[in-house]
């Protein structure tokens, strides 16, 4: 396999901005707790400021990196690939926001959401950086189940 350039290994990076910004609010909890995890969230900045200045600007953005990136076949397939696995994750948030808002806002800030909300947000910062790290190291971040379907979707 013939070594990834650094300009499509920094521009995969940049895919996972995306679902790193939906999961930065799951980290409400644990922010007051360790403060030193908040310098985490300045990556998300830009892309929380296009979601809540912009009417729909997390779909447009979507719909940008989908339509642009993903079906564009003279985009290179590794970066095509890290846009589509970033979006794919970025849906799942999407759903458990979701889940979290319909589901759970009854029962409050109880322990139990806390500690829901505490696991999510774990789980995506470790997402992220592993997919990040792959990234830098040129090589296709290989997530159980979500990798096979990014694969199917870009065959």
């Amino acid at each position: 396999m013939a070594s990834i350039p650094i300009w499509q290994r920094l521009l995969a990076v940049l895919a996972y901005l995306l679902p790193w910004s939906d999961g930065v609010p799951f980290g409400r909890y644990l922010f007051p707790l360790f403060p030193p995890l908040q310098w985490l969230t300045l990556p998300a900045l830009p892309v929380l400021m296009l979601q809540q200045m912009v009417p729909f600007g997390g779909f447009l953005l979507f719909l940008v990196l989908y339509l642009a990136v993903v079906r564009n076949q003279k985009v290179p397939y590794y970066l095509r690939f890290h846009v589509l696995q970033a979006i794919l994750i970025d849906i799942v948030l999407v759903v458990v926001s979701l889940a979290f808002s319909v589901l759970l806002a009854p029962l409050g800030a109880g322990f139990a959401v806390r500690t829901l909300s505490n696991t999510v947000f774990l789980a995506v910062l470790l997402l992220v950086a592993f997919a990040v790290v792959e990234c830098l190291r040129g090589r296709q971040a290989e997530i159980p189940s979500l990798s096979e379907a990014v694969r199917m979707q870009l065959y």
